[in-house]
């Protein structure tokens, strides 16, 4: 599968989509990884925030607690949206390919970009985007609330 880069394509996944996984969710409201996943939970998007540093600590966001992997979610996505820097995605490529099934979409955040994991991805069959936000793509393609 490829990379996405027309908006066509991300309105197809993104009105398919009804759980996103957030990896690098953030409780700082000013912090892109709460207000992007707030925006989407605000449009029906179920919601499971994914960040070791605020797992196990009675944590909830979006009504879910606050997991420490990807491994530990025990549920299909369809999106895996990443607020990592480029160079700490590749820490998560191995959980990212594990999951079971596969997310439809791995969603790297605005300013994130990784080649050498898109084209893993792309091998595994799983479609990616780089460098774009999810909040504004949302908010361009027109797209309401899923369900």
């Amino acid at each position: 599968m490829p990379e996405l880069v027309g908006l066509t394509q991300m309105r197809a996944v993104l009105q398919l989509a009804r759980t996103v996984a957030v990896l690098g969710a953030h409780p700082t409201r000013w912090r892109p990884a709460f207000y992007v996943p707030e925006y989407l939970h605000g449009r029906g998007y179920r919601i499971l925030p994914v960040n070791p540093r605020f797992a196990g600590k009675g944590l909830e966001l979006w009504g879910e607690p606050v997991r420490a992997t990807l491994a530990e979610l025990g549920e299909p996505v369809d999106i895996v949206d990443v607020f990592r820097a480029g160079d700490k995605v590749p820490e998560h490529l191995d959980d990212i390919l594990a999951m079971d099934p596969p997310p439809r979409l791995v969603w790297l955040q605005l300013g994130i970009r990784n080649d050498a994991v898109g084209a893993r991805l792309a091998e595994a069959g799983i479609d990616f985007v780089q460098d774009r936000c999810t909040l504004a793509d949302h908010k361009s393609l027109g797209l309401g609330p899923v369900g």
